[in-house]
């Protein structure tokens, strides 16, 4: 099946067999390998993406039901310079192996797009999808609680 999506702004098309997920359509037939796939049952968030305005994990969604959706993954995020949730992690040393750390981006950026100033627990809520297998979650909540208070 032919999927056309806007990603990241951009219109592509890929073809896709029946079951592949839209994780595996970005990271094979798009060659956007910033969304990780760890457990594939959306347990992790490490595929975390906006799809249509939603955070949602990649390997859960069926590539063909992205058809005429707008997909935003980790890529499309920031620009030239960090996106300002890429910038507090950095700052706050909070990228670790870096395998988590996309979804993190994602699902953080989500957050604070819905929620400008959420709380540290509203933070901690919304994260809570996402694992990391470095234990680094003091210094992702306090890098996302930086950022957040210099608003």
């Amino acid at each position: 099946m032919r999927v056309q999506m806007t990603v990241n702004g951009e219109a592509r098309v890929c073809d896709v067999k029946g079951s592949e997920s839209l994780l595996f359509a970005l990271r094979e037939y798009l060659q956007l390998t910033g969304s990780k796939g760890a457990c594939e049952q959306g347990e992790c968030g490490s595929c975390s993406v906006m799809l249509d305005g939603e955070l949602v994990c990649a390997c859960l969604v069926m590539a063909a039901d992205a058809h005429g959706s707008e997909v935003v993954t980790v890529e499309g995020l920031g620009g030239s310079e960090l996106h300002p949730v890429q910038k507090a992690l950095v700052d706050s040393g909070a990228v670790q192996c870096g395998f988590c750390t996309p979804g993190f981006v994602v699902a953080a950026a989500a957050l604070l797009e819905e929620n400008p100033t959420p709380s540290s627990d509203e933070m901690r809520e919304a994260l809570a999808g996402n694992i990391c297998r470095c234990t680094g979650y003091g210094a992702i909540l306090r890098g996302l609680e930086t950022l957040v208070a210099g608003r």
